[in-house]
């Protein structure tokens, strides 16, 4: 298998040779398809480790010089490999007939199958510096990727840049963290740091976890270093924002849950009521933000941060359990964040797809210019139901499956005679109660205005459907979400091996029978099959009872109509007033801003032609935090511009001051 690994770099390298040197008519097609030759046989890979539990190993010293390049796969790095690997496969299959964001260009079809590589070989570094390669090589070709249409769209380097500094503040934190413990192990190997981490000093072992949680959360998108996600999301292409939420945000989780209880074996309790404050308030930003957005990508990007804001909420509760002693569940918490994160990367990959053929069917992703696409476009409509019902957490579909685990334990861990889970469980309850709640209202409204009633302009009424490529590669991923809500056993006793593996422990056997999906400890079955079956006899039932007795045509009515005879398109709900009351409710948190142009008559000025209500909510972090700092760092560069003056006596005490103070640092 490690020759399988090899390989599996091998093809990606060779598909980057393949994008940047092949002829523009065959580009695409062959770098594609020697990515999708590296992405199966990563998927072989990674299904074998899962199914034997033995871990594939790679070392070559001279790679990487002074260091090694060492890989390991196990289990939970397995895990997040395939995940990857799936995406990947039907985000490529979706570029072989996506045209737009300057995905063509000879630079981009080279660095397309570079991320995906990175995405395949970060969970199986070893090593503090293998894996530091991978993870910047990731950050430096989605960067490369973000910026691919920077000529064409203005919003697209300012997206840019802060996707760069956000991406490069967490990758200095990862290191800094890492290499602390890699110091007092006296070696950078993650084995040799695991064994040696329970005999480090406090400080270091609370300081390496703050800040790899620091490093790790920016990158899921954690609240507040998320500021880059809706920006960056929003303006790469539908495959690369597919990679991105999909795949990338997870290796964030994944670095946190390696190095948390993979790495420093648990800790003390206020780590991991850290963890769960920030996907506490993570799940909630996000939802709102998502809920109240008219942009229909930036809605989708905002959503990853609600999901990944649950999942850290999981390896909290994870964790706040071990501490506390109750192995089974803190088992169930961990399964359930692992479980969330392999079907937020099904239905989220699934969903940026979607929007991206809207987006390109229509050439815009607001919502208020959209409607009634479903008619048009219904293949991919259906697509983004299937994906949206998904998000939502609806019965019968992948979503419900890993929330109602979470659940579960959460609610099993009370009474607790424990202050920290005492408190932190009820809350925890109430924050997925309220995302679930504002997730459904999100999908009400990006599926109700986009895809129901009457289109609101002319492209959305001259859209049509996408080709097969593309409805074939979101498809797939739809496919998925009703497959793995209805039989979640299919993938549940590899999550539950991966969780086993790296808490270092055999926890209690799974309890997967049939169509019930439990595990022992828990009190608390659920059969997604069984309830399938019931909601589609309820279905039926009422459809048959309802054609006995009223027979003849039903009567059809444009949605958002009320019954109306006469319908049009300004009589419709738009997505900003359908969010009005949310975003009135909140009013103190998003802080909407309201702008209306009033056009008058020519010949009068006293009587008016039109008005125009513009309503924006930004993000309250980026305003009272980072624009400030921003601010403060121009200021900075402004007085340090006249440092440099010119004058060699300057520059020769600057040097003499700094010799000095070096002394005094080594004396």
């Amino acid at each position: 298998m490690s020759g399988l690994l090899v390989a599996t770099l091998v093809l990606g390298l060779a598909g980057c040779v393949a994008g940047a040197a092949s002829p523009i008519g065959i580009r695409t097609p062959l770098s594609v398809a020697l990515t999708l030759a590296a992405c199966a046989g990563a998927l072989a890979v990674g299904v074998a480790v899962l199914v034997r539990g033995r871990a594939v190993s790679f070392h070559d010293q001279h790679l990487l010089p002074l260091s090694g390049f060492n890989l390991r796969l196990d289990r939970f790095g397995a895990l997040f490999v395939v995940v990857s690997a799936g995406v990947a496969v039907c985000a490529l299959v979706y570029r072989l007939g996506y045209d737009g964001h300057g995905l063509s260009s000879r630079t981009a079809s080279a660095v397309l199958p570079a991320f995906v590589t990175t995405l395949l070989f970060v969970p199986s570094a070893s090593d503090v510096t293998t894996f530091l390669f991978f993870w910047e090589l990731m950050a430096l070709t989605s960067l490369l990727l973000v910026l691919a249409d920077h000529r064409h769209r203005a919003e697209v380097p300012v997206a840019g840049q802060w996707y760069a500094v956000m991406t490069q503040f967490g990758a200095a934190a990862i290191l800094v963290g890492l290499v602390l413990l890699a110091t007092h192990a006296g070696s950078q190997s993650f084995a040799a740091i695991a064994a040696s981490s329970l005999h480090m000093r406090p400080w270091v072992r609370s300081a390496a976890f703050v800040l790899v949680v620091i490093g790790f959360g920016s990158k899921a998108g954690a609240v507040p270093l998320h500021v880059w996600l809706p920006r960056a999301h929003s303006e790469s292409s539908g495959p690369v924002s597919a990679l991105m939420s999909a795949a990338m945000v997870n290796l964030g989780i994944y670095g946190i849950v390696r190095v948390g209880d993979g790495l420093l074996h648990g800790g003390p309790v206020w780590w991991w009521l850290m963890v769960m404050a920030i996907g506490a308030l993570s799940a909630l930003f996000g939802a709102l933000h998502s809920a109240t957005s008219r942009d229909l990508k930036r809605l989708l990007a905002y959503s990853t941060t609600d999901n990944m804001g649950l999942v850290l909420l999981a390896v909290g509760a994870s964790g706040l359990f071990a501490v506390t002693g109750r192995h089974a569940l803190a088992l169930v918490a961990l399964v359930a964040a692992l479980l969330h994160v392999v079907f937020h990367a099904v239905f989220k990959g699934c969903l940026f797809l979607s929007a991206s053929s809207i987006q390109q069917a229509t050439g815009t992703r607001d919502l208020d210019s959209l409607g009634g696409l479903l008619r048009r476009m219904p293949v991919t409509g259906s697509v983004f139901l299937v994906g949206g019902l998904a998000m939502a957490a609806l019965p019968v579909l992948c979503g419900f499956v890993s929330e109602w685990l979470l659940l579960q334990s959460m609610l099993h861990g009370l009474p607790s005679k424990d202050p920290a889970v005492a408190v932190a469980m009820p809350v925890g309850v109430g924050v997925l109660a309220l995302t679930g709640g504002l997730a459904a209202f999100t999908f009400v409204k990006a599926a109700g205005i986009g895809l129901l009633g009457l289109p609101r302009t002319e492209a959305a009424a001259r859209a049509r459907e996408v080709g097969p490529a593309m409805t074939g590669g979101s498809g797939v991923l739809a496919a998925l979400c009703v497959l793995l809500g209805v039989a979640p056993f299919l993938v549940l006793p590899a999550v539950i091996d991966a969780a086993n593996g790296v808490l270092g422990r055999r926890g209690p056997d799974p309890l997967v029978r049939g169509w019930q999906v439990g595990l022992s400890g828990v009190h608390g079955v659920l059969a997604p099959g069984i309830l399938a079956a019931v909601l589609c006899a309820a279905v039926g039932t009422v459809a048959l009872v309802r054609a006995a007795v009223e027979p003849g045509p039903v009567r059809v009515a444009e949605a958002w109509g009320c019954g109306r005879e006469l319908q049009t398109a300004r009589m419709e709900y738009t997505a900003t007033s359908f969010g009005e009351p949310l975003t009135r409710v909140f009013e103190d948190v998003l802080a909407p801003s309201h702008d209306v142009d009033i056009s008058h008559v020519a010949e009068s000025r006293y009587y008016v032609e039109a008005a125009t209500v513009h309503t924006s909510t930004d993000d309250g972090f980026e305003r009272r935090l980072y624009a400030p700092a921003q601010r403060a760092l121009r200021r900075f560069g402004t007085a340090a511009r006249s440092v440099p003056n010119g004058s060699v006596h300057r520059y020769l005490a600057f040097g003499l001051v700094a010799l000095v103070l070096v002394l005094v640092l080594v004396a």
